[in-house]
């Protein structure tokens, strides 16, 4: 097959063979070129996604931290029944509750009508400190930039 090539390219004019030469040349560019570039562009594409990923096992490591200082720290028992300890607490935060059903000795749902999101995080992350854990949480927006609330508390270790 070569030879025949050879052949065929020998039978051209000298004007033809830098013709053909040329032409090859830039068929031979072009295909570079398209090889080339999208390496580039998936070679710094990589970089991105490996620099992202990083970053997100950073943080997960720092959370996978956290948790497992939460669980070694020894929360003291409660020292009233829950629904008693909820009540006092919501009482304390300020939030209004529309209902305390006790589920058994170690859980309670609760209802409250109306808590702006930011003050409601925060006290369900000082019970939880406190060893009283969120089993179900049930959020309804209102219209004012509150919600209203249902949850199912549980005493930690219980």
């Amino acid at each position: 097959m070569t030879e025949r090539l050879l052949l065929w390219f020998r039978a051209r004019t000298q004007r033809e063979q830098y013709l053909v030469l040329t032409g090859a040349v830039l068929t031979l560019l072009v295909l570079c070129y398209f090889l080339v570039v999208p390496l580039g562009d998936a070679l710094e594409s990589a970089k991105a996604r490996h620099a992202d990923a990083v970053i997100a096992l950073g943080e997960t490591q720092i959370r996978v931290d956290a948790v497992k200082a939460a669980q070694t720290l020894r929360v003291a028992p409660l020292d009233a029944p829950l629904d008693s300890v909820i009540r006092a607490r919501a009482n304390d935060a300020g939030f209004a509750l529309a209902s305390v059903t006790p589920q058994g000795s170690d859980r309670v749902e609760i209802a409250i009508g109306s808590a702006r999101p930011g003050a409601l995080v925060a006290w369900i992350a000082e019970l939880e400190a406190a060893g009283i854990l969120v089993d179900r949480l049930a959020t309804t927006a209102g219209a004012d930039r509150t919600v209203s609330v249902q949850l199912t508390l549980k005493a930690k270790g219980q």
